[in-house]
This record gives structure tokens, C-alpha cells and sequence, in this order.
């Protein structure tokens, strides 16, 4: 019973973060249709942040953290100014493209800047170990857990009681509709992307607390995946449903089963969702006639 509940724990931790990667891809691609590549290079550039501002200039982690959410809106701004938005029209394989070049350009910028050197990452989250119902879990996949919510829950906030949430949503709904109501469709594209840069910097520094400052943090982003191809990629609650059973896959897989089959179980997961319900547990089902 102890293993089941460290191993529950440590899936639910996991899997909340899974779920802050992947509401930043949600995010994109609802407001702008693009499968976004970057984003676990998003989560590696938001850790280096907050660790060379802690560790290197000295700062408060509050002002660190608060820097680096400063730098992912930035970056998300100008990607989607100068990079993105010229895009516009083209044919959906050359955005993939452009974001699959954009991942290697950021993890290549992360090298040249901090090494590849892995760091430890400062501890301003506790990693005690705590007994629950007898089994032994760190302190710091608890308050994974908690601040993964709390995000989630100041996301879904903003987009259902903020002007630019609402505005966000109805540009998700229907372009032509929301321009015609006056929304800025080109500040709401701006937004999605700082807004995914946001939440990549949360799930970066969850990241980087339970497994160290590395490359490794990017890697993350292919889990996003099958996340979101599960619960939908256009779905908010999705990516947390979504985050929540990838994460429990993953952890019973590795604590009962073994052999590696954790880091294949999945896309494994994604294969047979796409065979059920090809648009994802809460994904909009559209049907367009030709």
C-alpha cells in the first residue's frame, strides 16, 4: 500500500506539471492554430533564468522567479512579432517547421550561454521527506503538486472573469467573429504566446526543483504530446485530465513493471486515444464538409 501511494504521489506531482506544459501548447494553439515545438525548450530557458538570477546575481528567489516571467513574456512577444506573424496563411507543415528550428535554436542559445554542465537548482522549495499514510514522499512533489494548481486555478480565473481572457476565448471560438466585435486578433496571438511562456517558466522551476538544472528540463516538452493528444488540444481541462493520467501511467509503469517500458507507455497511451476518440478526451470534435 506504501508503494501505491508514494507512486500515486509521485505520478499526481508529475503530472501537474505535465499539465502547466502543456496549457502554455494548449494555449497556442487555441488562439492561433499552431502546433507549437518549443515548448519544452520554453521550460529549459525559464529554469536557467531562475537559476542564474539566484545564483549567479544574488537575487531573492521572488525576484528571480518574477525576472524570469518577465523574459518569457518578452521572448513569447517577439516570437510571434517577428517570427510567427509573418507566417501567417501559409501552409501548416512550414509553422511546423519554423517552431521544430525555433526548439533547436533556444536549447542551442542555452548551451552557448550556461554550458552543458547540469547545475543543482537552488532549493527555495522544501525536499524534506514526509510520511503519508506510511509511505515515504518528498516535500517538494507536494508543493509541486500544490503551486501547479494554484496556477492552473489563476489561469482558468483569468479566462473566465479577465477582459483578455474573454477575448482569448472568443478569438478560439471564431477569428472572423471576434474582429468584428472589435478584438484585436494579433494582440490576442501576442498574448497566447506570453502566456505560454508564463506557464513554461512554473513547470520549469517544478522541473528543475525535482530533477536539477539541465537539458534534460526540455525533454519534458515530449511528454506534452501525449498529453495533449489525450485530453484534447484544444481542451484547458484536457491538459489537466491529460497531465494527471500520463503522469499515474508513467509512475505505476516504473514502480510495478520496469524495464524502461515507463518512457514508452506514453505514446503508447497516445496511440490508442487516437484510435478512440481522435480528438482527444475533451477535445472539440469538428466535422468540416468538402
Amino acid at each position: 500500500m506504501s508503494q501505491f501511494i508514494q507512486l500515486t504521489v509521485t505520478g499526481l506531482s508529475s503530472g501537474a506539471v505535465l499539465s502547466l506544459a502543456a496549457l502554455g501548447f494548449v494555449l497556442i494553439y487555441k488562439a492561433s492554430g499552431v502546433i507549437n515545438f518549443a515548448q519544452g525548450q520554453f521550460l529549459l530557458v525559464g529554469a536557467f533564468v531562475v537559476w542564474a538570477l539566484t545564483v549567479d546575481a544574488g537575487l531573492h528567489w521572488a525576484v528571480a522567479v518574477a525576472g524570469a516571467i518577465a523574459v518569457a513574456i518578452v521572448l513569447g512577444v517577439v516570437i510571434e512579432r517577428l517570427i510567427l506573424r509573418p507566417l501567417v496563411g501559409e501552409p501548416t507543415i512550414s509553422v511546423i517547421m519554423v517552431t521544430i528550428g525555433l526548439a533547436q535554436v533556444l536549447g542551442a542559445l542555452v548551451q552557448i550561454i550556461w554550458g552543458t554542465q547540469p547545475r543543482t537548482f537552488p532549493e527555495f522549495i522544501p525536499s524534506d521527506p514526509v510520511t503519508i499514510a506510511g509511505a515515504r514522499v518528498g516535500e517538494n512533489r507536494l508543493w509541486a503538486m500544490g503551486l501547479a494548481a494554484l496556477a492552473l486555478v489563476a489561469f482558468g480565473v483569468f479566462f473566465r472573469r479577465s477582459r483578455h481572457g474573454i477575448a482569448m476565448r472568443a478569438v478560439a471560438d471564431d477569428q472572423q467573429a471576434a474582429l468584428t466585435m472589435g478584438v484585436s486578433v494579433r494582440r490576442t496571438f501576442a498574448l497566447a504566446w506570453a502566456l505560454a511562456g508564463v506557464s513554461a517558466v512554473v513547470g520549469g522551476i517544478l522541473v528543475a526543483n525535482l530533477t536539477g538544472v539541465s537539458g534534460d528540463v526540455s525533454n519534458v516538452g515530449l511528454l506534452v504530446f501525449p498529453v495533449v493528444i489525450v485530453g484534447g488540444l484544444d481542451s484547458v481541462p484536457g491538459a489537466v485530465v491529460g497531465g494527471a493520467i500520463i503522469g499515474l501511467l508513467t509512475a505505476y509503469t516504473g514502480g510495478y513493471v520496469g524495464g524502461g517500458l515507463e518512457e514508452v507507455i506514453p505514446y503508447v497511451a497516445l496511440v490508442a486515444i487516437l484510435l478512440v476518440k481522435p480528438y482527444g478526451l475533451f477535445g472539440q470534435v469538428r466535422i468540416e464538409r468538402v
